[in-house]
């Protein structure tokens, strides 16, 4: 009879946890802000001005793309990761929330930018997040949206293969501090000047490309206009997710593919869903990895929609001598 008893206590316990651990990671401990989230910021045209959001090209009073991740460390901390308009995924070493109110906040450091550290207060209401960023003194407001994971169902089928370079660069959004150049078939930045965009928006696709840089030169790659594969004179650097051939901030190359300043290299790009392989002077330096989120410098965050190419040319001369994508048709 007590074993009888033992086992029917044994049993109430269980019970009692198993009904426990949801009420543990309700919507009342903030567990439900946990994902990634696509962001837009919305500053006006004197702000956009005096912080230097213009000297990309890229920033319109609508606002700049941003992303955010939050994720559980243990049983109940909140940490995550921040990309803003420019620089790296960063950091969060811990989002705080508010049970009486039901707000958020967190503080990161500021990378590139001489400022104070950036504060970061939001609210999630009917799966949607509402929030202000505190940045050298001026109050940005900006919203956020569930990034969507780009799950494709059936393999791509290859359509047919566009060359993006011809003599007067008709596929180009010229912006009006271009610097790029057709020289002898040959695209040129010959100096820090505006990124080239293509007027034609892509989905899944093969890229494949030459180019060379100078000694010294800094340059990049956006799939969608959302993802940049780094371009960077890095020869015989130790890898990390930084240098040429990964995916700014988030994917490191398995090994350092890069040749010395001034040779032709080649990159041959596959983009399907999130998920990204990099080909980098015949070696297979990222293989089928899923891209989290956009990187810093994107044209926007709508991570759902196809988008365009586009040259970085904001930061050192590069040259290519060869740009060709072919899309997918499914």
């Amino acid at each position: 009879m007590m074993k009888i008893f033992r086992n029917f206590l044994l049993l109430l316990a269980l019970t009692f946890v198993i009904h426990a651990c949801p009420l543990a990671q309700s919507s009342r401990d903030g567990s439900e802000v946990i994902g990634r989230w696509n962001l837009t910021v919305v500053i006006e045209d004197e702000e956009l001005e005096r912080l230097g959001l213009f000297r990309h090209g890229l920033m319109d009073t609508e606002g700049f793309p941003g992303w955010l991740e939050v994720r559980r460390s243990g049983f109940s901390t909140l940490i995550g990761y921040y990309v803003g308009y420019e620089g790296s995924a960063r950091p969060i070493s811990e989002v705080h929330f508010s049970v009486e109110d039901q707000k958020y906040h967190f503080t990161i450091p500021p990378q590139w930018m001489d400022i104070p550290d950036i504060y970061f207060e939001f609210t999630l209401e009917n799966d949607k997040l509402t929030g202000y960023k505190v940045l050298d003194g001026n109050t940005l407001h900006w919203t956020g949206v569930r990034a969507p994971d780009l799950t494709r169902e059936e393999p791509p089928i290859w359509g047919t293969p566009k060359n993006l370079l011809d003599d007067n660069m008709s596929r180009w959004i010229i912006p009006e501090n271009n610097k790029f150049r057709m020289i002898d078939g040959v695209l040129v930045n010959e100096e820090v000047g505006g990124n080239l965009v293509t007027k034609e928006k892509f989905d899944d696709f093969k890229l494949s490309i030459e180019f060379r840089y100078p000694e010294g030169s800094n340059s990049g790659v956006y799939l969608r206009g959302r993802y940049e594969v780094q371009i960077e004179d890095n020869y015989g650097r130790d890898t990390d997710d930084l240098i040429i051939g990964g995916i700014y901030g988030f994917i490191e190359p398995s090994v350092n593919a890069a040749r010395k300043a001034g040779e032709w290299q080649t990159y041959e790009i596959t983009l399907v869903g999130r998920h990204v392989t990099v080909v980098h002077n015949g070696i297979e330096i990222i293989s089928n990895r899923p891209i989290p989120g956009i990187t810093g410098g994107s044209l926007d965050s709508n991570e759902g929609e196809p988008g365009p190419i586009m040259l970085q040319g904001d930061h050192g001369p590069v040259d290519f001598r060869k740009i060709v994508i072919t899309p997918a048709i499914n």
